[in-house]
Formats: C-alpha cells, sequence, structure tokens
C-alpha cells in the first residue's frame, strides 16, 4: 500500500511563503507524476502544479511566477514553494501521485494525501 504523507501547511500573511512537502511511502518501484491540487473553500479542487518523474512541470496560470514545483525522486517526494501568496490561495492543499508502479509491470495506480490546509491572511 502506498501512502502520501503532506507537511508543511499552516498560517501565513498576504505576501510570505510556504514550503509544503510530501513523501510517498511503501512498495514503490516508479511515479509517473507527481503534483499538487487544492480546494478553496466552497469550490472544486483544483491543479495547482504537477512534475513528471523526468521534471516536466506544469503549473495553474494563478501560481505561475509565484510557486516552484520540485521533485526527489530517489526519496519520493516533491515540494511545492509557494510565494508571494494572496488569500485567493487559501484552500486544502492535496498531494497527487500519478501512475504509481510497485514493479516493472504492475498495474499503475493514482494516490492522494489527506491534505494540508494553507491560510493566507492580512
Amino acid at each position: 500500500q502506498v501512502q502520501l504523507v503532506e507537511s508543511g501547511g499552516g498560517s501565513v500573511q498576504i505576501g510570505g511563503s510556504l514550503r509544503l512537502s510530501c513523501a510517498a511511502s511503501g512498495v514503490i518501484f516508479d511515479i509517473y507524476a507527481m503534483g499538487w491540487y487544492r480546494q478553496p473553500p466552497g469550490k472544486q479542487r483544483e491543479l495547482v502544479a504537477t512534475i513528471t518523474s523526468g521534471g516536466r512541470t506544469n503549473y495553474a496560470d494563478s501560481v505561475k511566477g509565484r510557486f516552484t514545483i520540485s521533485r526527489d525522486n530517489a526519496k519520493n517526494t516533491v515540494y511545492l514553494q509557494m510565494g508571494s501568496l494572496k488569500p485567493e490561495d487559501t484552500a486544502v492543499y492535496y498531494c497527487n501521485a500519478d501512475d504509481v508502479r510497485v514493479n516493472i509491470g504492475s498495474q499503475p495506480y493514482d494516490y492522494w494525501g489527506q491534505g494540508t490546509q494553507v491560510t493566507v491572511s492580512s
């Protein structure tokens, strides 16, 4: 069983920074992509950023230039460095691991973390 454990959420003032981390544990052969999604209060979950095992990144327009996603493949860990935070960044942030394989021929599965709250206020 693969588990994703997030850390680094919290409360921060407008313009501040936070760094989220998400570590995947369990029997893992490889993970195609890891990423972050968020769910603002009263809204649907939305993409924030993703990164493939090869380092290709994708960002939501709303966070481009402010957030940076990175990944340590050896540790199966993904990071999200968030800067210039705005109140509209307030949300529960979820880590995702896409196409996780436990061995070279196994069926890939997707996994989600439990979520971590990020609150941006004045």
